[in-house]
């Protein structure tokens, strides 16, 4: 796949904590820093899922991009954040956000995709780089994935 056609590939992008450690994400707290981005922002908060794989509170939640909006979702159990049918660079944009007001300073953040998780490719760290070089990171990423 070419680089350009690879740039718009929409995808979902899932971003956790390494394996055995937390972020100790508290939903109520990630719906006050989505809010204090955007004020109208969209969440709903879930507290007994009900359904096959509920194992804990969840929420769904809107995401204002410079171009748009996204949907995503955040899980307690397992912990991490989505977003659904986006680009790379578009994820970049949601992943730095995570970074700089959800997960603890210095924690590291890592990310795979629908398609790496169905395939049992493993996580891979997301660099902590400015926004062009995570937008390269996650580019490559796919890359491998798809190859």
């Amino acid at each position: 796949m070419e680089t350009s056609e690879l740039a718009e590939l929409r995808t979902m992008f899932i971003f956790t904590p390494p394996q055995g450690s937390t972020w100790n994400l508290v939903l109520a707290d990630f719906a006050a820093r989505l809010r204090e981005r955007t004020p109208d922002e969209f969440v709903r908060i879930d507290e007994n899922p009900q359904g096959p794989g509920a194992r804990g509170p969840s929420m769904s939640f809107g995401f204002t991009l410079q171009d748009g909006a996204v949907e995503g979702f955040v899980l307690t159990v397992p912990e991490g954040a989505t977003v659904t049918g986006v680009t790379a660079r578009e994820a970049a944009e949601f992943a730095m956000w995570l970074r700089n007001h959800v997960v603890p300073n210095g924690a590291p953040m890592m990310v795979n995709t629908e398609w790496g998780v169905e395939d049992d490719f493993p996580e891979a760290l997301v660099p902590d780089v400015p926004r062009p070089s995570l937008v390269a990171a996650l580019l490559s990423h796919l890359e491998e994935r798809l190859d």
